[in-house]
């Protein structure tokens, strides 16, 4: 990082944290969350390297902190329908602590595995892999041949392999 770069996210930094840690707070149902989206906002910006001749610095803040919170949410509905599938097994096959958190964090990337997949994709390989279609039904319900049913599980499979790496 050049002095310059560093001279300019801290200049960045003290001119909009107080601002982008409100926003975030109007969005948010807690202070404590929106503290670590903001701290998160920058440090986003550190790995970006933020341009040095922004024009609009709030508007690159908030879509970086949109987007942080967009994720927050759905690991949240994630980690919440977690919860609810957990409560309904009987107390012997319930996992421990540290299992419920290994689980828990290894769906969250499966979740983010999956959304960075085109849409038609996600929704083949999820046909496949979660509902046991098999490539015909998957090309029927969606109106494809079933040659692009393998493309697609051939893109999704090759996703997943590449993401995992």
């Amino acid at each position: 990082m050049t002095t310059s770069t560093i001279q300019s996210f801290s200049q960045t930094y003290e001119s909009h944290h107080s601002w982008i840690y409100s926003w975030l707070c109007k969005k948010l149902a807690s202070h404590h969350d929106a503290a670590d989206l903001t701290q998160d906002t920058f440090v986003k910006v550190l790995q970006k390297d933020m341009p040095e001749d922004i024009i609009e610095p709030r508007a690159y803040l908030t879509k970086i902190a949109h987007d942080l919170m967009v994720n927050f949410y759905r690991r949240k509905s994630l980690e919440q329908a977690y919860i609810e599938a957990i409560s309904q097994l009987p107390e012997a096959i319930t996992p421990s602590s540290e299992e419920r958190l290994l689980l828990l964090e290894t769906l969250q990337e499966i979740d983010e595995m999956l959304a960075t997949l085109p849409d038609h994709v996600r929704e083949t390989f999820l046909m496949s892999q979660l509902d046991g279609m098999r490539y015909k039904e998957i090309a029927a319900k969606l109106n494809v041949n079933e040659r692009t049913v393998k493309r697609y599980m051939a893109l999704a499979f090759t996703h997943c392999l590449t993401f995992a790496a």
